[in-house]
C-alpha cells in the first residue's frame, strides 16, 4: 500500500504537506523521466484550494513543464531532490496554498494557455531525513510557489512548482 501525503499544522499555526518518503534520489542526478511519469497520475483530476475555494486542474502539460523547465533545468543537490519528491504532494500542496497572487500573461507563446493570466500561490512541505543507519531523525521543511494558469476555457491548472527554498527555521522532529 503507498505512503500518503498528510497535513499537519506547526506551532506558528500554518500548514505544511508531510512527505511519507523520499521516491526520488540520486547521488549525482535525478531521474526527471520517474518523476514525469510518476506526475502523470493526477493528469485530468482537479483540486481544491481550501482559503479561496479555487479548482485547480491537473493538464496534459504538466509533466513536462514540471520536469523540464529552465528552473528545474538549475536545480541541484537538496533543491533538486525536494522538488521531484514533491510530486507525492501535488494534491495537498494544492489543498494548503495560499496566498494568491495574480499577473497578466505578456508572453505571446502562452497567449491560449494562460490567455487570463498566471497566478501565484504559496505553499510548504516537509521531507524526511534519515542518519546513516536508515533510521527518520528529522523532516527539513521546504517553501514552495505554485505556478497556476488561467487558460482560456477559464479553469485553472498548475503548471509548474518554482521558488523551492529550504526553510532556515526548527525543522520537524521525527
Amino acid at each position: 500500500m503507498e505512503k500518503k501525503a498528510k497535513i499537519i499544522t506547526d506551532k506558528n499555526d500554518k500548514k505544511i504537506v508531510v512527505l511519507p518518503e523520499i521516491l526520488f534520489k540520486g547521488k549525482r542526478s535525478l531521474s526527471w523521466n520517474e518523476v514525469k511519469n510518476y506526475l502523470k497520475q493526477y493528469v485530468g483530476k482537479a483540486y481544491e484550494i481550501a482559503e479561496t475555494k479555487d479548482i485547480v486542474y491537473i493538464g496534459n502539460d504538466l509533466p513536462n513543464e514540471y520536469t523540464g523547465s529552465k528552473y528545474t533545468y538549475k536545480l541541484k543537490g537538496t533543491v533538486a531532490k525536494a522538488k521531484a519528491n514533491a510530486a507525492q504532494g501535488i494534491p495537498e500542496l494544492i489543498e494548503i496554498s495560499t496566498g494568491r497572487y495574480h499577473r497578466e500573461n505578456t508572453e505571446q507563446k502562452h497567449y491560449r494557455n494562460a490567455r487570463f493570466g498566471w497566478y501565484r500561490y504559496d505553499s510548504r512541505f516537509a521531507l524526511p531525513v534519515y542518519d546513516e543507519s536508515g533510521k527518520l531523525e528529522r523532516y527539513n521543511i521546504f517553501h514552495a510557489s505554485l505556478i497556476i494558469r488561467h487558460s482560456e476555457d477559464n479553469r485553472l491548472y498548475l503548471y509548474d512548482i518554482i521558488d523551492i527554498k529550504k526553510e532556515t527555521s526548527t525543522p520537524l522532529e521525527s
